[in-house]
């Protein structure tokens, strides 16, 4: 092979593994709208869900109940961009031993985030859609004790 073919080779080799950094890395920016903070009303009161960007590769949020003026957080998430992908990670107040679960990205789009992990006992499918600026559902799907189960969250945004 001729050195400049070598060169032409090497060259879109580096132009592929550029696009597809760039489509990684692009991946969380697609979620940017889920930055904020977000609340379900319940009649037992209120569930929020706060987002924030830590960096260009992580997303912090929590979950929460506000009752009087104590706030009870039963979940720490970490949207994370990684080398193989978008991952979501939480962390669930006396759950899987207080260590983190990790859900790979099944799709990511400007409306749509899924996220999976058909190992976990409950759930295995995580989703948020954006259904407006200012509302979202989330969604936590699979099986439970051979039973397919899903429970929706309708949520506005509050800031």
């Amino acid at each position: 092979m001729k050195a400049g073919t070598k060169k032409i080779i090497a060259v879109i080799c580096l132009g592929v593994l550029c696009a597809w950094t760039t489509k990684l890395t692009n991946n969380i920016t697609k979620a940017q709208w889920l930055i904020g903070t977000w609340e379900n009303k319940t009649p037992k009161g209120s569930i929020y869900e706060t987002w924030n960007k830590t960096n260009d590769k992580e997303f912090s949020g929590r979950s929460y109940i506000v009752k009087e003026k104590d706030t009870i957080v039963f979940e720490n998430i970490r949207l994370v961009q990684e080398q193989g992908g978008l991952f979501y990670i939480p962390i669930v107040k006396n759950q899987n031993g207080g260590l983190p679960v990790r859900f790979a990205t099944k799709i990511v789009s400007e409306t749509k985030l899924v996220f999976e992990n058909p190992q976990h006992d409950f759930p295995q499918i995580i989703s948020y859609t954006k259904i407006s600026v200012d509302s979202l559902l989330a969604e936590i799907s699979g099986t439970k004790n051979g039973k397919e189960r899903r429970q929706t969250f309708s949520m506005k945004r509050v800031n």
